[in-house]
Order: C-alpha cells, then structure tokens, then sequence
C-alpha cells in the first residue's frame, strides 16, 4: 500500500487558523459508511445521531504548555525546548533548535523558577532534566507555552481554546481535537438522552500529526503514546455492548485505546501502558461503532485509520466534498461523524 494513496491537495486558506467563537457551532460532515451518503450539519446536531444506551468514550488527557524558552547564563546563547515525552520524575525527551548549540551538559534558564540541563542525545532529540522546586504543572504553566502544531501561524489568546472542556490529566504534547467541539451543555443534552459518557486517557504525542515518510504504508514504524483504561471504563462499554449499545470513539486517540483493549470478540479490558497500535486499511475494528473526528493531514496516521474504518474511496471522496464545500480542517477545524 503506497503512501501516496492517502494524498490530497488542500487549499492554505481552509486550515483553520483559530478555534470558532461557540465550539458546538462547528461544522459536521456526516459519512454512512454503508451508503457512502453525505450529510451537511452542525456539532450541536450530534444528539440526532446517538441513542439511549450508545457509549461516547472520551479521552480526558489535557495538553502541557510544552514548548520552553530557555538561555545560557554565561553566553545568553538562547534555545528552544519542546518536551514530547515524560520518562522520569524530571526528565523529558524533548525536540530542540537550534540543535547544534545543545550540547550535553549545558544547562539553560527558562525563568526564575525553572532551568532545564541537557543529558544525552536520542534518535529524535535530547533527553533534558528540568530543575525546579515546587509544583511541577504550576512552574510549568507559568513557564511554558501552547505547543500549537506548524500549520497553525496566528497567536491563541487563549490557551483554553486548545483544551477540552473535559480534560484534567496533564500529559498530552497536542489535543485531541475532535473533543474540542464539545461544550458541557451539549453532554447534558448527550447524557438527558441517555447516552452513557465514559472517560479513558491516551497522552497525545507529536507523533501522532507527522506525516509518513515511508514509500509504502508497511514501512512506517508508529509512535507511541502512553494510555489508562480503567475497571469501570470496561464495564460500561461491554455491558452496553450487549444491549446493543453502539460505541462512539471520540477522536482517533480513543479508538486507539479502544482497539488496542479488544479481544477477538470486541470485549474489552482493563489496562494500562504504551500502545504503538497502527491502524490502517485492512485492520478488523473490534470495539468501536462510530468515529467523532477532525479532518487530517494528508498522509498521516490519522487519515489512514478512518480509511481504515470507512474506506480510502469514501474518505478521500468525502475529503474533496469538504474543500468543495469550504470546511475547515485540521485541529481548530470542523468535524467528522462516521457511521
């Protein structure tokens, strides 16, 4: 399977530059897969398309101000950190430029409160120890900023806007977008219907948004992201499951975690660790019934699992509708609901 196959063109001026002022106000395309029919609608539609005893998962990671600023006492030579991955109390692998300067053993001044020492060099960046004292997501909010992926150039006046109104566990490097369109007044009307709302946690790394490089789909070796699936969490979904209850993945974060906690026959169970689950054509879906999503980069991960869950025809077929139809793509972009 040629990477190439999950190629679009996307005209600049439809990625969305900054989130929509009501976050329910999103646009929504919704795909049948049975039918390959296109609907026009709106996120606060969503309550049409769900019934009582469907299960909406949700992933309750919230993004770190990850990207630091940092200089040199003796030289004030200056360098910038993005940490993309916790692997002890106080050390991060982190991205950082300009990357000849960041050499082992200099330590850098972020503020008055924290400093960050490089330790070692890894395949991708550094490995930095941070020092501070106090409490670490604190110091860190004061010190850090949004780490808003490349595409998007305008400044974000608020952080807040790049969270989900459900997040509390702080971990992820990027959101999990499609639960941006959520309010806390649209899950009133979801859980009014009896729709039942479960919470899992996948932190979101940058890996997840690169495209692949690789010639060939086969080739690509996929990241790793660090998740939490609870006791309850799974027996909630498997006892809807056998009601008939569908279940919703909201994002590609959720399905991951869904479809790397599947047996062979879609229960799911309790676990915690790192998942490089790569889902693509061909990938049997075992626990998850629709998808809430943003519209993705070309090929990347992410358009090659919903072409795994519709089909490469119907998404880059419903992809060229979008554009047709002037929707906004990517994180602070419109939605996608697949059935």
């Amino acid at each position: 399977m040629q990477t190439s196959d999950f190629f679009y063109t996307l005209p600049p001026e439809l990625i969305a530059q900054e989130p929509i002022a009501v976050r329910e106000a999103s646009r929504m395309l919704v795909l049948r897969r049975s039918s390959g029919e296109l609907s026009d609608r709106i996120f606060s539609d969503l309550p049409q398309y769900l019934q009582s005893g469907d299960v909406l998962v949700r992933n309750t990671s919230r993004v770190i101000p990850a990207r630091l600023y940092g200089f040199r006492e003796d030289t004030s030579g200056r360098m910038e950190f993005l940490l993309i991955k916790r692997i002890g109390l106080d050390d991060w692998e982190a991205l950082v430029r300009p990357g000849r300067r960041a050499k082992i053993g200099l330590t850098f001044v972020i503020n008055d409160e924290l400093s960050a020492t490089i330790i070692s060099k890894t395949e991708n960046g550094r490995i930095i120890r941070l020092h501070y004292n106090g409490v670490f997501e604190e110091i860190l909010e004061r010190a850090g900023h949004m780490p808003l992926p490349p595409y998007i150039t305008h400044t974000l006046y608020e952080n807040e806007r790049y969270q989900t109104v459900y997040s509390h566990e702080h971990g992820s490097v990027a959101a999990p977008t499609a639960g941006l369109h959520f309010t806390e007044a649209l899950l009133e009307r979801l859980r009014a219907k009896g729709v039942v709302i479960v919470d899992l946690l996948l932190h979101v790394g940058l890996g997840t948004f690169k495209p692949v490089f690789a010639a060939t789909v086969e080739e690509h070796k996929m990241h790793s992201e660090y998740y939490e699936f609870s006791e309850s969490a799974a027996a909630a979904i498997n006892s809807a499951r056998k009601k008939g209850g569908r279940i919703v993945a909201v994002g590609t974060t959720s399905c991951r975690v869904l479809e790397s906690v599947a047996d062979e026959q879609g229960v799911v169970h309790a676990k915690n660790g790192w998942t490089d689950i790569f889902i693509k054509p061909g990938h049997v879906f075992r626990a998850v019934d629709a998808l809430i999503t943003n519209f993705h980069l070309p090929e990347s991960t992410l358009i090659m699992l919903i072409s795994a869950f519709a089909s490469r025809e119907s998404i880059l077929g419903a992809y060229n509708y979008a554009i047709e139809n002037k929707y906004r793509f990517f994180s602070f972009g419109d939605a996608m609901l697949i059935l």
